[in-house]
């Protein structure tokens, strides 16, 4: 009996010591998972900021945008025939080409090529009009 008294003071005293040794590698750790968690946090922010601005690669996603947007006003307009008008968007400078079929049609797609939000400039020089509206 003595003995089993003896061996369960000794398994106690064991644990205990074991417990409070390993108590400060538990605070390094967690101590270790803060900073990488903070670290995280900075990279997770730093990429958030830089997909705030909705763009891959920068500036060409507000052109696709610019372009879809004319296409789509130039095709829902009456009297524009949208089917033979290109259209063409560098940082936000709008080129239409193709052909017009009068003087009239030309002009209303530069005008509705101008409205479109972030359109800088619109150059319509490469639309031409049609010989047989001339």
């Amino acid at each position: 009996m003595r003995t089993n008294n003896l061996f369960r003071k000794t398994l106690m005293a064991v644990g205990l010591a074991t417990a409070f040794s390993a108590m400060p590698f538990a605070q390094v750790a967690a101590q270790q998972a803060q900073e990488n968690g903070a670290a995280q946090q900075q990279a997770q922010d730093a990429a958030m900021q830089q997909k705030t601005s909705n763009e891959t690669v920068p500036g060409r996603t507000n052109d696709a945008w610019i372009t879809t947007k004319v296409k789509s006003e130039l095709a829902t307009t009456n009297g524009i025939k949208s089917n033979d008008i290109s259209v063409a968007t560098a940082d936000g400078s709008v080129t239409l080409t193709g052909t017009a079929s009068s003087a009239a049609e030309k002009t209303k797609a530069t005008q509705i090529a101008k409205k479109v939000k972030g359109v800088k400039t619109v150059d319509a020089s490469g639309l031409t009009v049609s010989d047989t509206a001339k």
